[in-house]
This record gives C-alpha cells, structure tokens and sequence, in this order.
C-alpha cells in the first residue's frame, strides 16, 4: 500500500483496548516513548494485530496510521 506520510517509526505494540465498534493500540517507541492510533476493530481484525506485533507508526497531520508488513 502506498501512503502519502513520510513520518514513520518503528514500534511495538503494548496494548489493544477494545470497545464496541473502535479501538485503542498503544505503541511502544524504541527509547521507551509511547504513541498510540484509533481504528475500527474491523480494521484490528484485518491486519490481525495482537500484543508483541512490530509496526511502523505513520504520523501525517493529525492523523497517526499503523502498518504492518
């Protein structure tokens, strides 16, 4: 996929907080900092995130963007 942000950083995911129709995944940053992205948890169960996973944290704007290879 090809995506128009350039800011991308390396991470791991270190919690997933689930509601009814969206979620919350926290990413730990090498150094410790943490960011964290709001998606639908129909999109979680696409990429089939789980705790441990490694990412690439994509910030544009104000929007923060997780991918995963």
């Amino acid at each position: 996929m090809t995506i128009g942000a350039r800011n991308r950083l390396e991470g791991k995911v270190i919690d997933i907080k689930r509601g009814s129709v969206m979620c919350q995944v926290r990413v730990e940053l090498p150094g410790g900092a943490h960011m964290e992205s709001v998606m639908t948890l129909d999109s979680l169960d696409d990429m089939k995130l789980k705790i441990g996973d490694k990412v690439r944290v994509a910030v544009k704007a104000v929007n923060v963007l997780l991918l995963k290879d």
